[in-house]
């Protein structure tokens, strides 16, 4: 790859970085990798991970981590967590070396303080805006006093800042309606063409599954698959269904599942992608969804690990993955309702799984949603940032 005319040095300020397994680490590192081929000198700023797993950055990369507190599920989600990272990073931020750019990722209160920071020393920055965050909380049920404030700190954040990559159109439409229109480009959501492939090994745990991998929060409403396991046991009484990862919903849906035989319903803890992969390679369908309502714009990405795996979609619910998978033939697209979802689900578990769809839906994700491509996209805004 051609070097560039300057060579930039970026600094990366994030919670959530690899190993720790989410699409937020796949994405961050994905762009880090570019931009270190791209010629620059790239610092991470970010938290130590629990577990064993390492990280080797690329050359042109390095890693800073600080110890933060964490949830019980081992995440850092919540108010206190988010001050345990958001609190040393003001300090850590300025301390460091003077970059030509920051790159921040949510929550909003770490982009108030990257900011805030940027303001005093004068450094431009460039928000990664993943999802709109005061839109979740206000469809989480939080004190309507705490989204409005929420809305202001986010909204401020991303007007300051020199550029906002949107992860879908979504998201950038969301964006400019709350008044965010200067700067913001939808680089998309990719995902790691390497990793999530039909090839490769796959779980075969003895009975036809489907699965569900990544957050399940009160924006996506997965328990209308756990609701709609009910329907699927009488007539496919040796399905399962299978959970991995975490989020705010798990809760209710262990306790729906509770109603059904053993092992039925099975929930996983976050795994590293080359597991998850084995998990999306052995299903018959992968499931994803949104709730409808006012966060209904959001894109899950697990619709992509799901194509990139050659692994039908089942999505259910609102947004634009309903186009995305009905004109890419990734799967079945229904309503957010358990009658519905219940008949894909009974579907899919008795279609064969078929080489050449599989082929061809990995196919379709390697040409659209590849990682690096998206990534790619993201160090010309994050360049541009630093040169204007």
């Amino acid at each position: 790859m051609a070097q560039p005319a300057r060579r930039l040095s970026v600094v990366l300020a994030t919670r959530i970085f690899q190993p720790e397994p989410a699409a937020a680490s796949l994405r961050l590192s994905a762009l880090v990798s570019e931009l270190a081929a791209a010629g620059h000198r790239v610092r991470v700023l970010t938290t130590t991970v629990p577990g064993g797993e390492e990280y080797v950055p690329p050359p042109g990369v390095e890693v800073r981590r600080w110890p933060v507190l964490r949830d019980a599920a081992g995440y850092v989600r919540g108010y206190v967590q988010y001050l345990s990272f958001d609190v040393p990073l003001a300090v850590r931020l300025l301390l460091t070396r003077r970059p030509d750019v920051v790159v921040v990722e949510p929550p909003p209160t770490t982009g108030a303080v990257v900011a805030l920071v940027c303001a005093l020393r004068r450094i431009p920055y460039v928000y990664y805006a993943a999802d709109v965050w005061s839109d979740a909380v206000r469809a989480a049920g939080v004190a309507p006093v705490v989204a409005r404030v929420l809305r202001f700190v986010e909204r401020s954040v991303m007007r300051g800042a020199r550029g906002v990559l949107a992860t879908s159109a979504g998201v950038a439409a969301r964006l400019d309606a709350l008044g965010v229109r200067s700067g913001v480009v939808a680089v998309g959501n990719g995902i790691d063409v390497e990793t999530f492939t039909p090839d490769g090994p796959a779980e075969a745990p003895g009975a036809p599954y489907l699965v569900y991998t990544g957050t399940a929060s009160e924006v996506h409403g997965a328990d209308v698959f756990t609701r709609a396991m009910g329907r699927v046991l009488a007539e496919r009484p040796e399905a399962r269904l299978v959970f991995v990862g975490q989020g705010s919903d798990v809760g209710r849906m262990q306790a729906q599942a509770a109603d059904y035989p053993p092992g039925a319903v099975e929930f996983l803890p976050r795994m590293p992608p080359e597991r998850t992969a084995r998990w999306i390679r052995g299903a018959h369908a992968a499931l994803a969804s949104v709730l409808p309502g006012d966060y209904g714009f959001a894109f899950p990405s697990k619709v992509y690990a799901a194509a990139a795996c050659g692994t039908p979609v089942i999505f259910a619910g609102a947004g634009p993955a309903r186009e995305l998978v009905a004109r890419g033939g990734l799967g079945t697209v229904t309503d957010h309702d358990v009658d519905a979802v219940a008949a894909a689900m009974i579907d899919a578990l008795g279609r064969d799984m078929d080489a050449a769809d599989r082929d061809r839906r990995a196919r379709w994700a390697a040409e659209n949603v590849s990682a690096s491509a998206v990534a790619r996209d993201a160090v010309a805004v994050v360049e541009a940032a630093a040169g204007r």
